[in-house]
């Protein structure tokens, strides 16, 4: 354990907060009846709708079999809607997912960004962001 790079120590440590994140996120988002994963997948069919199935699985962090069961929830809770079009289902938030996000958006939006306005200047977070998109970037052409 002592031969650690600083780069496995930096994905140790985004790995270990973007897990308490969540974990604190799922805690907070309990009182407007949402997960962490399906606040993430109502805010991508907000942005994208309509959207495929597997495009939506593309841009959260639910595996395909995952995707497969949440939207069926979300779909039973009336939150959701998914339209045939040939041989394409595409998803759409109801009025009462709308209604849904809305309430928790505003809310959540605070709390996450409290974990860094709490102990970054907005100078040290224009920094972070910057590093953190070029990293991301990075790993995104690893994939392609």
């Amino acid at each position: 354990m002592k031969n650690n790079t600083r780069g496995s120590l930096i994905w140790l440590r985004i790995t270990r907060f973007t897990h308490q994140s969540n974990l604190l996120s799922n805690e907070f988002l309990k009182p407007f009846g949402l997960t962490t994963a399906q606040f993430d997948v109502l805010m991508q069919i907000d942005s994208y709708a309509p959207i495929t199935q597997s495009d939506l699985a593309e841009k959260v962090t639910v595996t395909q079999g995952g995707i497969s069961r949440m939207l069926s929830r979300l779909e039973q809770d009336g939150l959701i809607e998914r339209t045939q079009q040939w041989k394409t289902k595409h998803i759409s938030l109801t009025e009462k997912g709308k209604q849904q996000l809305a309430n928790a958006f505003d809310a959540q939006l605070a709390f996450q960004s409290s974990f860094f306005d709490d102990c970054l200047s907005v100078e040290e977070q224009k920094t972070l962001y910057e590093l953190i998109s070029r990293v991301q970037k990075n790993s995104e052409n690893k994939v392609k």
